[in-house]
């Protein structure tokens, strides 16, 4: 009976040094899901956010499919869309293959067909198991064989500039974006589309992208 005694009074200590200590095992705020096409109504600054990535590749997808010299060609062309020329020269921090990688996947759903999409960052890993069947140390798998891996007619290059206000009297600031996007011919350098995507933004005490 003494040891239940003890036991109970020890559990009875420890019980109350843990409220006067402030512990606090509340479950916090639940998670809340948002519509990635809309601005949320919880956090709101002036950088680029998911509804500006969302509406802008939506555009520049549109765009492109309605280019003949992109969709409308006979073999149709071959597509490299990365973040590799794509460059942000803006005050926002973004990761750019946000846009670039939305874009892609987007247009190839969209294009069926019509162009064909090139891996160009996955070289390396492409060159490296045609390298394992070539030499017999894997059989040729169920593809043909082919001299060289595919080359590319065009490439999706941009930029993402910006120009910003503060107001520190009101703590408002105030940002103007430009994402700009345009598909280059490989062989001879010129321009066979652009497309251009701007927005301004403004509100106080600006939160902190990551």
């Amino acid at each position: 009976m003494k040891g239940i005694r003890s036991l109970a009074v020890c559990s009875a200590v420890l019980l109350s040094a843990c409220t006067s200590t402030g512990v606090n095992n509340t479950a916090g705020r639940a998670t809340v899901y948002e519509d990635v096409r809309t601005s949320s109504p919880i956090v709101q600054g002036v950088g680029i956010e998911s509804q500006d990535i969302v509406a802008m590749t939506d555009r520049m997808m549109r765009d492109m499919l309605s280019n003949q010299l992109l969709a409308g060609r006979t073999p149709a062309p071959r597509v490299i869309v990365d973040s590799q020329y794509f460059t942000n020269e803006s005050s926002s921090r973004i990761n750019k293959n946000m846009i670039t990688d939305r874009l892609r996947i987007e247009l190839q759903r969209a294009a069926q067909g019509r162009m064909v999409f090139i891996g160009r960052e996955y070289s390396g890993m492409v060159e490296a198991e045609r390298e394992l069947k070539r030499t017999g140390v894997t059989d040729a798998g169920t593809i043909r064989s082919t001299r060289a891996t595919a080359g590319a007619d065009f490439r999706l290059v941009g930029r993402i500039t910006s120009a910003d206000a503060v107001d520190s009297s009101s703590a408002t600031a105030s940002r103007y974006q430009q994402i700009s996007f345009e598909m280059i011919d490989l062989e001879y350098g010129t321009i066979v589309w652009s497309g251009l995507y701007e927005f301004k933004k403004t509100a106080q005490d600006d939160i902190i992208y990551r």
